[in-house]
């Protein structure tokens, strides 16, 4: 169990920041960005879930919302040897979860509406910032692929981050009445 009794250290005012296994880390690095990036993800989910009305809906998002954290804690975890076999010592997203998120995007998709054109990231408030969630777990996930350039990133966390993104745009259009009030492009509508 984490316990924290005090939230400043100074230990980060040199510009690194400390990592899992005691190594320290430049603020600039790709591993710093892909962490503030999924933490960035989490922010825009707890964000979104304020305006969810669905229990299990709001379920759903807060328990990725604890996965988002297991997945900080890999990212800051280097890997040795390409090693990212979890141990009660070392925190490592599974392929469970993303199997988890496949069987969620599988479930509420069934409801849906089928889509007839690309959907605009709009709608009502929940879906609108589901949207935005969704933007940013993208972003998330370029961070990574970006880390996954310049060394080992755990492959269960990459499935993991693309399929959430895939889960918030499912749960988007569950937001839009289960897809009918979705606001749909109309290509070259302006010109």
């Amino acid at each position: 169990m984490v316990k924290l009794n005090r939230i400043y250290t100074r230990t980060g005012d040199d510009g690194t920041t400390g990592l899992v296994d005691g190594s320290r880390c430049p603020k600039f690095s790709a591993r710093i960005n892909a962490m503030g990036q999924v933490d960035e993800a989490n922010s825009a989910i707890g964000l979104a879930v304020c305006a969810i009305t669905e229990d299990g809906d709001r379920a759903l998002l807060t328990r990725v919302q604890n996965d988002l954290f297991d997945l900080g804690a890999d990212l800051a975890t280097p890997a040795a040897d390409d090693d990212f076999t979890p141990s009660e010592m070392v925190l490592r997203i599974v392929p469970a979860q993303a199997e988890w998120l496949e069987a969620q995007i599988d479930a509420l998709n069934d409801r849906l509406e089928p889509l007839t054109s690309f959907v605009l990231p709009g709608g009502t408030e929940a879906a609108a910032r589901i949207h935005v969630a969704r933007a940013t777990t993208r972003a998330a996930e370029r961070a990574m692929v970006a880390l996954a350039g310049e060394t080992p990133v755990n492959p269960a966390a990459l499935a993991y981050i693309n399929r959430l993104s895939d889960l918030l745009f499912v749960l988007a259009r569950v937001a839009n009445d289960d897809g009918r009030t979705d606001v749909k492009w109309v290509p070259g509508q302006n010109r």
